[in-house]
């Protein structure tokens, strides 16, 4: 049911088919992440119409609300969110990692608070699974720890227990139409990635993630990393770098083997009025753009950049209008999605790296807002 087939390749960098029971992922692929079994702003129209394959939901916050068993009981996630494509669930590692303040975290599992109430709840390998298995994603992620990638020592321990509780999830998992993917952690210390690869790669898992990256160390860290892990890694299963997804990121991954990424940032941006263009990022609220009747960018043919003009969607910011979050979504999100696309058909025809300076260079100033005047 779940099988990769190499496609193309050209030196690390891979096209690829994964197959799943809600359709075929064609990768190098970027996935909208819709936390609460929702893209913000958007329907699955919407996403549909941008050439999005595949979403990711959130296993620790639709835990909370409105709880995995009434998912299930509603069908399941793809019934539920009205999603018939391939879905992903992360397993709650990472939104644990980030309460710091209000976990407590042992080798069997670990205990939380609710951001949203303050209850007290608990998490393990095994009920992670459970929690995933009932909201019904096609591919689901194993527990694991994430830690800071500066503290060496901590990195280690965490490391050592993700790798124990990825044995624990292969057991703890049932179900045939769910694709399982082991997680690769180390920080950013070679030797531990390189140990950490090498035991995931030997677990029977039908993919393989890489996670804790993205998590405040420096880009040349995240690359390093990916040169370590990438090769220890089975060239017969997709590899997902978690959490990542600027464009200059994601060319430096494909450039490394990475297949799937996914990001909360082109609609995280688009609510605080920040666009991708080939002229770097525009902060839409900004004055300059009250007359301006050229669209976000004139070298995009999504639907809002075909349709609106910078004044339009500038006026729609200032009158605090929703529909501003929603044209500016669909406009990041096509520029990844197509970014991918064109990822593809370089690898295709051979030219991936001989046009990989061009597109960092297209893209470079999009890690960073523009200069101009606010109103």
């Amino acid at each position: 049911m779940f099988e990769f087939s190499l496609l193309h390749q050209e030196g690390a960098a891979r096209v690829g088919d994964f197959s799943t029971p809600h359709g075929a992922l064609r990768t190098p692929v970027f996935a909208p992440v819709g936390t609460q079994a929702t893209v913000k702003t958007l329907t699955p129209v919407h996403l549909k119409e941008l050439g999005a394959s595949l979403v990711l939901s959130n296993t620790y916050h639709l835990y909370l609300r409105p709880g995995d068993e009434l998912v299930a009981k509603m069908g399941g996630l793809h019934r539920f969110m009205r999603w018939d494509g391939p879905l992903l669930t992360d397993s709650g590692g990472y939104q644990v990692f980030s309460l710091a303040l209000t976990r407590k975290i042992d080798d069997d599992g670990v205990t939380f608070k609710s951001h949203v109430d303050g209850s007290s709840h608990r998490f393990t390998p095994e009920r992670s699974i459970q929690i995933q298995n009932n909201l019904g994603a096609d591919i689901i992620m194993a527990f694991d720890e994430c830690s800071d990638p500066n503290d060496r020592d901590y990195s280690l321990i965490a490391m050592e227990r993700t790798h124990r509780w990825a044995e624990r999830s292969l057991k703890a998992h049932h179900r045939s139409d769910q694709a399982l993917f082991g997680i690769v952690q180390g920080g950013v210390d070679p030797d531990l990635r390189a140990r950490s690869a090498e035991f995931i790669a030997s677990l029977p898992f039908p993919g393989i993630a890489i996670g804790g990256l993205s998590v405040g160390e420096t880009k040349s860290e995240m690359r390093d990393s990916l040169d370590v892990v990438t090769p220890l890694l089975p060239q017969n299963k997709p590899r997902y770098l978690m959490g990542v997804g600027t464009p200059e990121d994601i060319i430096d991954g494909v450039a490394r083997g990475v297949d799937i990424f996914d990001c909360v940032l082109p609609t995280r941006l688009a609510r605080h009025h920040a666009a991708f263009s080939s002229e770097g990022r525009l902060n839409l609220m900004n004055a300059i753009y009250r007359d301006d009747p050229r669209p976000i960018d004139e070298q995009c043919d999504c639907y809002t950049c075909q349709t609106f003009t910078r004044a339009y969607i500038r006026h729609l910011i200032v009158a605090k209008e929703t529909l501003a979050g929603t044209l500016i979504s669909i406009h990041n999100l096509h520029a990844l999605i197509r970014l991918t696309e064109q990822i593809r058909e370089f690898i295709q025809a051979g030219t991936f790296y001989q046009n990989q300076d061009r597109l960092l260079e297209q893209w470079k100033n999009n890690a960073k807002r523009e200069k101009g005047k606010h109103p």
